[in-house]
Formats: C-alpha cells, sequence, structure tokens
C-alpha cells in the first residue's frame, strides 16, 4: 500500500479499541518473568558455552602482543577468539569502529578477545589471565581543545537565512552565550546480549537489538555470509534508547565464538563494556545567538555546534530543531565534527533535538529576561505555522502554542514571580520554569502479515520490536480495530527476521509505522475475507467478530473455517509517498517544572512536573504516558546528574557502571502530569498518528534549568547543574 495523499475516513476513526488506554498485553509475562530476554534463551540454544569479552586497555594504538597460554591452560575454558583466528571480518556500514579490534585499536574497550568457557565464572577468571602488551599513542579526548580543528560534515551544509550577521549587529536587544552538553550513556536496564548458534551455514542469533532487518543485514555483511543464512530473533528487550539500533561486539563475538566451538554461545556486555564498547551521546559545545526587537520579535536566530565522534563517524544534531521551532527573518546554523578517539558516539533518545533544546530552551529564556517578557508569552509571540527555512512548506500540524497555553494554566504558572529568588518556603528557594518541547515526525516503511483461523483468532506477524514501549498492544489494537475482534482474540508475535520487514524500533517512527504496516496488512485481509463469504468488499463492515454487507451477516469464525487451512493471510507492506516533503511534520509540546534550591548547600529538588504534548493521534494513552514521563524522567537526569566524566590522559570513560554514572530513583521524581491534545494528523499515515516517545525528553533538561535559575538567580550554562556550578553564585542569606 502506498501512503501519498491525506488520509480520510477509515476503520481505525471507529476507536472502539484503538486510542484506549489499554494495559500491556506483555506485562504480565514481564511481571512473572515468563518473557525470553536473549541472554536467557536456555529453551532454544540448550547448553551454550559462556563468552566474556576483554575489551582494550587503551584508547589508541596497537597490541604489541597478547600472551593467551595461562588462560587456555584455565579451568573450563574451551576456546579464546581474537582477531588473529576470528577469520577475515568486514566493517559494516552502521558501525564506525570494528566491532572486533586487533592489532590496531581504536577507541578504549573495544573487544580485542571473547574466553569462551563452561560457565560464566571459569570465562571471567580465565580473562583475568590474558596478558596484553600495547603500543600506546597518543589521541584526542577533549572536545573543547578539539574545536578549533572541527570541520564541516559533509552533506550538510551550513543553512543560512537572509543577512544573519548583519540583522544580529543591528539587533536593539541581543544574546550571544555558549552552552555545553556532556556526553552521556544510554544506561538502559538490560545489558547487550547475545546467544548465538549455527545449524551447517545458517546462523541464528537472540539478541536484545531494536532493528531487526538492520542487525541481520550487518552480521551477515561482517561475517561475509549471505543474508539469508542469518536469522535475528530479539521479541523482547529490556531497553535500549538507540543504544541497541545497531549491531555490537556481543552479538557478533557470539556468532564466531559458536561457530568455533560448535556449539551454542551466549555473550552479555558488562557494564563499563556497554559504557565504552557500545554508542553513547556525544558531548556538544553550542552557541547561540539571538536578536530581537524591543516588542520581543526575533529578527535573526545564530546557532553553531560541535561535537565529536571517531573518524568516519557523525555529529550530533543538535542544530535541527533551530532551524524549525521559531520564526525570524535572519537565520544561520552550522554543524561542526571533531575526530575523537572516545568511544563511538550515536543515536541516544531524541539524537539531536534532546541536547540542542537543552541550549536553544535557556538561551530563549534569557531572552525573555532581557526583553522583559513572560517566557510563555515570548515563545508564542514567535511561533510560526511553516518552515521557517521554506516558507511555501506549511506545518502538517502546529498546535505549539495551544501545548503552552494549556500547560502554564494547568500548571499555575501565572503565579510564578519573574524577579529570581522571591519565592522561599523555609530553607528552599523555589522557581518555577519551562520550555517548549519539538521533535521531527519521522516515518519507515513497514510490513506486516496477518491472518484469521477457524476459531477467529487474529495473528499478526511482523519483525517490529518491543523496546518497553508497547509495540505488542498497539500492533493488537490494530489489528483489532481493522478486523472487528475483541483484543484478546489477537495474538502477536513481533521481533523476528522470519517475519515481514518492519520499520523497527526508533527516531520515535516505530509505533505510527509499525501499526501501518499492519493497517496495510488488514486492508488486504479485510478484502480476502468479503470475497471468500460473497460480500462486497467496498461496503463490508468489521465488527463484534462478524462480517457485514448487503444484509448479511457472517460471523468470521465460520468464513475462515470454511477457507482452506491458511489460505485466509495477506502480507503487505506500508510505503510512505512524499507528503513529509510536501508538509514539514513535527511534533510539539510544553514542559513546566517547579524546582527547590536549598539555600544554604545549592541541593536542588524537582517538586512538580507537567508536559502537554501535541503528537498526532494517541493510539494508546495509557503506554503513550509512560513513554512521556519516562522521557521527562531522563530529561531530569540530563539536567541534574548525568555525565561521562573522560579520563583525558586514557581516552575513557571512568564512571562506567551505575554507582559512578547517576541516573535519577524514585525519590528524585516528583509527581509527574502528562496531557496529551486532542488531534489527528491525516498527513502523518493512516493511523493519523505520530511519535511520543522522544518528544517527551526534548527541552525537559532546560526547563529544569531555568526553574532552578527562577528558584535561586544562578544561571548555569554547563550542564549537568551540581553543586558546585551553584553554591558560589547562591545569593547570601541573613
Amino acid at each position: 500500500m502506498k501512503f501519498d495523499t491525506p488520509a480520510t475516513t477509515n476503520p481505525i476513526d471507529q476507536l472502539r479499541v484503538v486510542g484506549r488506554p489499554v494495559d500491556r498485553i506483555d506485562g504480565p509475562r514481564k511481571a512473572t518473568g515468563t518473557a525470553p530476554y536473549a541472554y536467557e534463551r536456555h529453551d532454544v540454544a540448550p547448553h551454550a558455552a559462556y563468552g566474556y569479552v576483554i575489551g582494550a586497555g587503551i584508547a589508541k594504538g596497537r597490541i604489541a602482543s597478547i600472551q593467551l597460554d595461562d588462560a587456555r591452560r584455565a579451568p573450563g575454558v574451551i576456546e579464546i577468539i581474537t582477531a588473529a583466528n576470528a577469520g577475515k571480518l568486514a566493517r559494516a556500514g552502521r558501525n564506525t569502529a570494528t566491532l572486533l579490534g586487533g592489532p590496531e585499536i581504536e577507541h578504549y574497550h573495544q573487544a580485542i578477545a571473547l574466553v569462551i568457557a563452561q560457565t560464566f565464572e571459569q570465562a571471567r577468571a580465565a580473562a583475568q589471565l590474558v596478558r596484553v602488551r600495547y603500543d600506546r599513542r597518543r589521541g584526542s579526548y577533549d572536545l573543547a581543545q578539539a574545536r578549533d580543528a572541527a570541520a564541516k560534515v559533509p552533506n550538510r551544509p551550513d543553512s543560512a537565512i537572509g543577512d544573519f550577521a548583519a540583522a544580529f549587529a543591528a539587533a536593539p536587544v541581543k544574546l550571544d552565550a555558549t552552552y555545553t552538553t556532556p556526553d552521556q550513556s544510554h544506561a538502559m536496564m538490560e545489558p547487550h546480549a547475545s546467544v548465538a548458534a549455527w545449524q551447517g551455514e545458517k546462523l541464528t542469533v537472540w539478541t536484545s537489538n531494536q532493528m531487526i532487518d538492520w542487525c541481520r543485514a550487518d552480521l551477515a555483511t561482517t561475517l561475509g555470509i549471505p543474508r539469508e543464512n542469518v536469522r535475528v530473533v530479539s521479541p523482547f528487550i529490556g531497553g535500549g534508547f538507540g543504544g541497541k539500533l545497531f549491531v555490537r561486539a556481543d552479538a557478533l563475538l557470539a556468532a564466531i565464538g559458536a561457530r568455533a566451538v560448535k556449539r551454542p554461545v551466549k555473550v552479555a556486555l558488562t557494564r563499563p563494556l556497554m559504557m565504552n564498547n557500545t554508542t553513547h551521546r556525544p558531548a556538544t559545545i553550542q552557541h547561540i545567538r539571538l536578536g530581537a526587537t524591543p516588542d520581543g520579535k526575533l529578527t535573526a536566530i545564530g546557532h553553531d555546534s560541535w561535537s565529536g565522534d571517531l573518524p568516519g563517524g557523525k555529529p550530533e544534531n543538535a542544530i535541527q530543531q533551530t532551524r524549525l521551532l521559531y520564526a525570524a527573518p535572519n537565520r544561520l546554523s552550522t554543524l561542526r565534527l571533531a575526530a575523537l578517539d572516545l568511544p563511538e558516539g550515536n543515536a541516544m533518545r531524541a539524537p539531536g533535538e534532546a541536547p540542542g533544546m537543552m541550549a536553544l530552551e535557556i538561551a530563549m529564556d534569557e531572552m525573555a529576561e532581557r526583553l522583559g517578557m513572560d517566557p510563555v508569552a515570548f515563545r508564542i509571540l514567535n511561533d510560526t505555522q511553516v518552515d521557517p527555512e521554506k516558507p511555501g512548506r506549511p506545518f502538517s500540524q502546529r498546535r505549539l502554542a495551544d501545548c503552552l497555553r494549556i500547560g502554564a494554566e494547568r500548571f499555575g504558572w501565572q503565579a510564578r514571580n519573574a524577579r529570581p529568588g522571591t519565592r522561599r518556603e523555609g530553607q528552599w528557594l523555589v522557581g518555577l520554569g519551562m520550555a517548549a518541547a519539538f521533535r521531527n515526525n519521522q516515518v519507515m516503511k513497514s510490513a506486516a502479515r496477518v491472518r484469521v483461523d477457524g476459531s477467529g483468532m487474529v495473528t499478526v506477524e511482523t519483525d517490529m520490536t518491543d523496546i518497553g514501549t508497547g509495540s505488542y498492544t498497539i500492533i493488537a489494537q490494530t489489528a483489532a480495530e481493522m478486523m472487528g475482534v475483541p483484543l484478546e482474540k489477537v495474538l502477536v508475535r513481533l521481533g523476528d527476521s522470519d517475519f515481514p520487514v518492519s520499520s523497527g524500533s526508533g527516531g520515535q517512527w516505530g509505533g505510527n509505522s509499525s501499526t501501518a504496516g499492519v493497517y496495510a496488512a488488514c486492508v488486504k485481509l479485510r478484502d480476502a475475507i468479503a470475497q471468500h463469504a460473497g460480500l462486497d468488499p467496498r461496503q463490508a463492515v468489521f465488527e463484534n467478530s462478524q462480517v457485514r454487507a448487503g444484509g448479511r451477516s457472517v460471523p468470521l469464525a465460520s468464513i475462515a473455517a470454511s477457507a482452506p487451512e491458511g489460505s485466509l493471510a495477506a502480507e503487505d507492506v506500508m510505503e510512505f509517498g512524499d507528503l513529509d516533503k510536501r508538509y514539514q511534520q513535527s511534533t510539539f509540546g510544553g514542559h513546566f517544572v517547579e524546582a527547590a534550591v536549598d539555600a544554604a548547600t545549592g541541593e536542588i529538588r524537582v517538586r512538580r512536573m507537567l508536559a502537554v504534548c501535541a503528537a498526532g493521534r494517541i493510539l494508546n494513552p495509557k503506554s503513550a504516558r509512560s513513554q512521556v514521563i519516562g522521557a521527562m524522567t531522563m530529561g531530569v537526569g540530563a539536567a541534574l546528574m548525568e555525565e561521562l566524566a573522560i579520563d583525558r590522559r586514557l581516552g575513557c570513560f571512568v564512571n562506567h557502571d551505575l554507582a559512578g554514572y547517576e541516573v535519577p530513583v524514585h525519590g528524585d521524581i516528583p509527581h509527574q502530569e502528562v496531557v496529551f491534545l486532542d488531534e489527528t494528523d491525516p498527513l502523518s499515515s493512516p493511523m493519523k498518528a505520530k511519535g511520543v516517545g522522544e518528544l517527551g525528553i526534548a527541552g525537559v533538561a532546560a526547563a529544569v534549568a531555568n526553574a532552578v535559575y527562577n528558584a535561586c538567580g544562578v544561571r548555569v550554562r554547563d550542564y549537568p547543574i551540581t553543586l558546585d556550578k551553584l553554591l558560589p553564585k547562591l545569593p547570601l542569606q541573613a
């Protein structure tokens, strides 16, 4: 099916099942421990050997020698894999560094060996006996130092509209400030883990991966085997946030190890390897310049961003929201990439917008203060209904102003005192802050297979993944709505490369795209069912497990029972046309935060949070709310505590575990409220939905920072906002 014209009325609009706050259908399995995660696949790969990954002890250089004899003689050891005996390996295009290093080392904790033993403890103990001697080379580990040498990014030219330099110079009111965001870790609950097994030339990998088809293709490329010889299975994933978009060392080494020892091998990355061996959100330096007239109209917006990655890597696109969020006739945005020898930087929840709005939305607050304007009113005044860089291109839906007005009213924004440090409750200085939320809407081709059996049970199969977002449930809701059956009559099977290729989970595209693929397959199946029953497909109504047309009503189960077994099935793919090019498709919101700062110690406590979101049709308000409050929680972490600390001598992240890398816990998170505007976007998909899981983080950190400033009068432009950055500037207390 091709989606190239706006959606009209369709069966999804009935909203009998779609749009309801349904409990997660996979919840009972997770709560009872019966949901199979990758490392636990004893059912399909019994008697697996255990692999333990050894990571490089340097960030840049070469292995001079590696001594394995003592480890090979250790109890239980079956084999040790290194680059010397792994066979020829290619580098897949989605990996910046090679997944098995040696003799060249590209980054700290790059995998250099896999010790395989009968038990995990034996593999771990033997790994301690491997002796590696390195020839260390000097590396570049500091973005600030590498900033001047940063280069333009290929295929991403600077964006210049009007005459920014002249407009900024002439602006009566100006802001010129620099902000920094640190390296951050995905820190998902489930580690990167895989079990691999071979049957002849065929490889099966049970893994934790967000994008099944990407994983399959990249494993085949890296191993140099036909794609059809690789099967990837990932039905349950314990969090990803972008860190499991791509094949990592666990999957590759499990596959190589299993081939070498001729039995299944399981590999899980330890937490230090998750933080140094896999991807992370890279740090940024952002220079923002705003010019405005005294009445608050922006005349000039400039946003320059620097980030770093390994040679051949990609930048953190922190300028993308600035190109679309506010109107101004004169605009300039630039992106620069420095070559750093740190572990690979790549996508983390709301890549680009999350760190970009950490800077932009503080800058907007600072500018509002200089203008003597309310921050909400300032943003609404500079709203736009067209792409500021392409005025002939309207937004498909843009309700930013509604989000901000509704949020301000519900949060009690009118009680905010614009003068910082004026509200005190005992030892606490209390303030309110807000920020706009923005994340682009993306769609990806997605396919599914649907069939109905003689009992009236509808089965959906697609390689879509559920990373904790509720994919099982919204896909089941879509099929139930389309086929006119109750939710309990739908069986959803996900995460297997034997199923039709879906969009996968990532970029906030998964829910909308994958359900659109299910919609397409159901449309085809409805036609087949109606024709088999002798009903006019154009008039057929699927409702209450019946098919009705032309005065006849036939039970769905009896239609299926009368057909040859397995014949009432359909497979289709939803392909998207150019509507996303003709119209700018984005999601919008407003974040509001109340924070308190201890007047003596600088301790920060977030007290209340509100998110108001405009993100198309919300397919399941319950799971969507869970996504948003989870994202809000991550935003608090980004604002107040999350930072991968770099050892600039050795080129590693030193706080590479959950003892040293702090993330919010229950005590850090207050009451959170989420409001979804009643909205549909017919230009997005037949579901008229968009994504929401990444919108929930974009802008949160800035709202926290702005609340802290309003509370105590200390403006922090370098995240995270820690005590040492507040204490020297806190107002003296009587």
